[in-house]
């Protein structure tokens, strides 16, 4: 559904250091390793931010009505889909 490689190329081209888009240099690098996209800085980074550009990112390929951007532990946020099963219970 999602190729990573659009992910990482759209984290590339919008993800901002000091106020400027596509500004990584030495401060910011993204690697992707399968299906798993590696966000690593070295100053202050905020976790929400990237929590922010993949939402961004699923309403830009219209997937955001399917996937939800879940924190699975404290450094890190996984793609789910919603589980449409329960709503239906409730009904």
């Amino acid at each position: 559904i999602i190729e990573p490689k659009d992910l990482e190329k759209f984290f590339n081209s919008r993800i901002k250091v000091d106020g400027k888009t596509g500004n990584l240099g030495d401060k910011v690098t993204i690697t992707r390793e399968k299906s798993k996209i590696h966000v690593s800085a070295e100053g202050a980074f905020s976790k929400r931010y990237l929590k922010y550009l993949s939402k961004k990112y699923l309403k830009m390929q219209q997937l955001r009505d399917f996937l939800r951007v879940v924190a699975t532990n404290k450094t890190s946020y996984e793609l789910r889909y919603f589980n449409i099963n329960e709503d239906n219970e409730e009904e």
